[in-house]
C-alpha cells in the first residue's frame, strides 16, 4: 500500500484566489513583519516536485532522404537536422516563453521556402517579360494592366532581373506612347456622356500615363542609388533608360522629371560614362528639337543648376549650348534681359493699291469656315508656328546669355574659356545693349591678367613660384586674354557696322594694344603648341577620352586667330592703318626666329596673307630705299604709335632663309615676292 501511494504523482499545486476579505486587506498597508512571513511560507513550496512532473521536450531526428555524396575522402552521408517535438505547455508555467515559440515558427517558415537558382530566376523572368511584351504589342488596350506586372518584376531583389525589366519597360513605352501629350481628365470630363470607344480610349490613356509616371519616378530613385556595385550598375541602366526616353518621346508627359535626372547627373564634378551619356543626350535633344519647348526647359534647368552649384561644374556642360538650333535659325538679336523686335519696313511715298479680288458673300463665308477648319487641324497636329517658335527661341537665347554673363561676373577660372568661346559663336545674336556690357567685362579680365602677370614677374620667392606652378593648369591668363581679343572682334563682326558706328562709340584699341604687348612673352612660351588640356600625350589606359572640341585649341592657334581679326578684318580691310600693319609685321618676323617649326610655318602663312592684302603699306620694311621714317625702331615700346616701325628694316628674313626646314625657307621667299609685286 505505501508503495502504490508513492507511484501516484502528487497533485499539482495551484494558486487559489484569496477571499474577498483578504483582497480588501491587501489594499491596506502591509504589516511590519511581512518579510519574515514570506520567507517562512516559501520554505513549504515544492518547486522541484512540480518541475519533475512536467513533460520533457524530445528532439526527433528527421528521416535522412538525401543520397550520399562522393568526395576525395570517400562517400559522405548528409546528417539530418534534429527536429524538436512540439509539446503543449501550460499557459500558467513560468518556464514557457513566447519568444522561443515565435523563433521556432520563423525558422520553419524559412525552411519551407524553395530556393531557386539565380540563373533559373533570370530565365523565368526573361520568359515572363517576353510573354507580357508580346501581349501588350498585340492588343495594348486589352493588356495595358500588364504594365503593373512588369513594375512588380522590376522590384526584384536580383539586380540582373531589375535591369532587364527596366530595359523592357523602355521598349514597351516607346511603342505605346502616342505622338501627342495626354492631359489629365477633370471631374466634368469623367461624367460626360461619351461613346464606348471614347471611354475605352480614355481609360487606356489614363492607365498609360499612371504607369509611365510610376516608371519615371522609379528611374529617378534608382538613378540616385549608390554604394554597392550592384546599385551602381542599376543606376547606370536607369540613367540610360531616361536618356533613351527623352530622345524618343520628348513631347510626352513628365519630360521635366526626365530632365531632372539628366541635369542632376551633369551637376556632378566627376566625369564618367553616365556623365558623357547625359551630355550627349542633351546635345542630341538640342539638335533635333524643332519646336524648341524641350530645349527651353533643358536650358532653364541647366541655368538654375549652374547657379545652385556656384559655378563649380565641368565646362563641357556649357558646350552643350553650342548645339542649339537657334544658332542657325534665329535671326533677331537679344541680351540677357530683352529681345529686339523685328523692324517693320516703312514705305515712303504713295502706296500702290493692291488689286482686290471680287468675292461674293457666299464665297467669303466658305473661306472663313475653311480657315477655321485649318486652324483646328493645326492645333490637332500640334504644329508650332514660326511666331511661336521664334518666341520660344528668344526666351532660350536670353537664358543662355544669363548663364554666360553670370559666369563672367563670377570670374570662374575653369569656365572662362568655354564662356568666351560661346560668346564668340553667339556674336551675331547679341544686341548693342549687351555688347557694351560684355566689352567692359572683357577689359576687366585682360586688366586682371596683366596685373597678375606683373605680380608673377616681380615675385622672387621660391614658395610663391611653386604656388603659381600649382595653379597654372587651372587658369592660363595668356589663353584668357587671347580669347578676350578674339571674342571682342567676333562681337564687332556680328554687329551691323553702319548702325553700330552711329549708336556706339566702338573703340577696340585697348585689345589691339594688349595683343601687341603680349607678342614677345607668348613667343617665349615653351608650351605654345600644346592645348589647355593636352600638355601631355593622352593616357592609353584611360576609360574615357575628351571629345569636346571647344577650348582645346593651342596657344599659337589662338594667337593667329586674334592677329587675323586685327590685321585682316573681313568688314573693313582697307581701314586698317599702315602703322599698325608695319608694327605687327616687324614684331611677327622677329618672334618667328624663336618659334617652333610648325608655329613658324603658321606665322609665316599669316604674313603671306598680310603681304598680299597690304603689300603697298609695308614695302618700306623690305626696301631701304623706300623708308619713310626717321629715328630708331623701339621693339620694346608698349604702344604701337610710339614704336616707330617705319624706321626699322626686316632683316630677320635673311636668317629665316637659312632655316633647316624647307617649308620655312619657301614661305619667306613667298612673302618677299608678294611685297615686291605690290610695289
Amino acid at each position: 500500500m505505501p508503495s502504490a501511494m508513492a507511484r501516484i504523482p502528487a497533485a499539482k499545486r495551484r494558486r487559489i484566489s484569496p477571499p474577498e476579505s483578504e483582497s480588501d486587506a491587501s489594499a491596506s498597508p502591509p504589516p511590519e513583519n511581512y518579510k519574515s512571513n514570506f520567507i517562512s511560507s516559501a520554505s513549504k513550496w515544492d518547486l522541484e516536485q512540480d518541475y519533475e512532473q512536467r513533460p520533457r521536450k524530445i528532439k526527433k531526428q528527421k528521416e535522412n532522404v538525401r543520397l550520399p555524396v562522393r568526395t576525395t575522402e570517400g562517400w559522405v552521408e548528409h546528417k539530418a537536422a534534429p527536429e524538436e517535438a512540439k509539446v503543449e505547455d501550460d499557459s500558467d508555467s513560468f518556464l514557457g516563453s513566447e519568444g522561443e515559440e515565435q523563433a521556432i515558427s520563423e525558422d520553419e517558415a524559412v525552411e519551407e521556402e524553395p530556393k531557386v537558382p539565380v540563373r533559373q530566376q533570370i530565365l523565368e523572368a526573361k520568359e515572363e517579360m517576353a510573354r507580357i511584351a508580346g501581349l501588350v504589342n498585340e492588343d495594348p488596350e486589352e493588356h495595358i494592366s500588364s504594365l503593373k506586372t512588369l513594375a512588380q518584376i522590376a522590384d526584384s531583389k536580383n539586380a540582373t532581373v531589375r535591369k532587364l525589366a527596366l530595359a523592357t519597360q523602355v521598349s514597351i513605352f516607346k511603342d505605346l506612347i502616342p505622338g501627342y501629350r495626354i492631359r489629365p481628365l477633370s471631374e466634368e470630363n469623367m461624367t460626360d456622356k461619351v461613346s464606348k470607344e471614347v471611354r475605352k480610349l480614355r481609360a487606356f490613356e489614363q492607365k498609360l500615363v499612371s504607369s509611365y509616371q510610376a516608371y519615371v519616378q522609379d528611374l529617378a530613385k534608382l538613378a540616385k542609388s549608390t554604394g554597392t556595385e550592384e546599385a551602381a550598375s542599376v543606376a547606370t541602366v536607369a540613367i540610360s533608360c531616361a536618356c533613351n526616353l527623352l530622345i524618343a518621346v520628348p513631347h510626352f508627359n513628365f519630360r521635366g522629371d526626365l530632365l531632372k535626372i539628366i541635369v542632376g547627373k551633369l551637376s556632378a564634378k566627376r566625369v564618367n560614362g553616365d556623365f558623357i551619356k547625359c551630355r550627349e543626350t542633351l546635345e542630341t535633344l538640342f539638335r533635333d528639337d524643332e519646336d524648341g519647348n524641350a530645349s527651353l526647359d533643358a536650358v532653364t534647368m541647366l541655368t538654375k543648376m549652374m547657379k545652385s552649384k556656384n559655378y563649380h561644374f565641368d565646362e563641357s556642360v556649357l558646350d552643350t549650348f553650342l548645339h542649339l538650333r537657334l544658332l542657325s535659325e534665329f535671326s533677331q538679336k537679344a541680351s540677357y534681359d530683352s529681345v529686339d523686335k523685328p523692324e517693320v519696313q516703312r514705305y515712303h511715298g504713295k502706296k500702290i493699291k493692291e488689286k482686290r479680288e471680287f468675292r461674293s458673300k457666299k464665297l467669303r463665308k466658305v473661306l472663313k469656315e475653311r480657315k477655321a477648319v485649318e486652324k483646328e487641324m493645326k492645333e490637332a497636329d500640334a504644329v508650332v508656328g514660326h511666331e511661336e517658335r521664334d518666341k520660344i527661341q528668344a526666351d532660350t537665347l536670353k537664358m543662355v546669355f544669363v548663364a554666360y554673363f553670370r559666369i563672367l561676373k563670377a570670374r570662374s577660372k575653369k569656365l572662362m574659356g568655354a564662356v568666351l568661346e560661346g560668346l564668340a559663336r553667339y556674336a551675331h545674336l547679341i544686341n548693342q545693349n549687351f555688347f557694351g556690357d560684355i566689352l567692359e567685362v572683357l577689359r576687366d579680365i585682360i586688366t586682371i591678367a596683366e596685373l597678375s602677370a606683373q605680380a608673377d614677374d616681380g615675385d622672387s620667392e621660391e614658395e610663391e613660384e611653386d604656388e603659381d606652378d600649382d595653379e597654372a593648369p587651372e587658369r592660363n591668363v595668356t589663353r584668357e586674354s587671347l580669347l578676350c581679343v578674339i571674342t571682342a572682334f567676333a562681337l564687332l563682326q556680328g554687329q551691323d557696322a553702319a548702325k553700330a558706328a552711329n549708336t556706339l562709340k566702338l573703340d577696340l584699341s585697348f585689345f589691339i594694344t594688349h595683343l601687341y604687348r603680349t607678342l614677345h612673352p607668348v613667343s617665349l612660351n615653351p608650351d605654345i603648341e600644346f592645348g589647355a588640356k593636352s600638355l601631355h600625350l593622352p593616357d592609353p589606359h584611360a576609360q574615357h577620352t575628351i571629345t569636346n572640341k571647344v577650348n582645346v585649341q593651342t596657344t599659337i592657334v589662338l594667337l593667329i586667330r586674334s592677329l587675323s581679326s586685327v590685321l585682316l578684318p573681313p568688314a573693313a580691310l582697307r581701314a586698317v592703318p599702315p602703322i599698325r600693319i608695319a608694327a605687327f609685321c616687324k614684331q611677327l618676323m622677329s618672334i618667328s626666329l624663336q618659334l617652333p617649326e610648325k608655329s613658324c610655318i603658321a606665322m609665316l602663312g599669316l604674313l603671306n596673307r598680310v603681304a598680299k592684302a597690304h603689300g603697298r603699306k609695308v614695302t618700306g620694311l623690305w626696301n631701304t630705299e623706300e623708308r619713310r621714317g626717321d629715328g630708331v625702331f623701339d621693339a620694346l615700346k608698349t604702344e604701337i604709335e610710339g614704336s616707330n616701325p617705319f624706321a626699322g628694316t626686316i632683316w630677320e628674313g635673311e636668317i629665316l632663309r637659312r632655316h633647316y626646314c624647307p617649308t620655312v625657307r619657301e614661305a619667306v621667299l613667298g612673302i618677299e615676292k608678294k611685297v615686291m609685286e605690290a610695289r
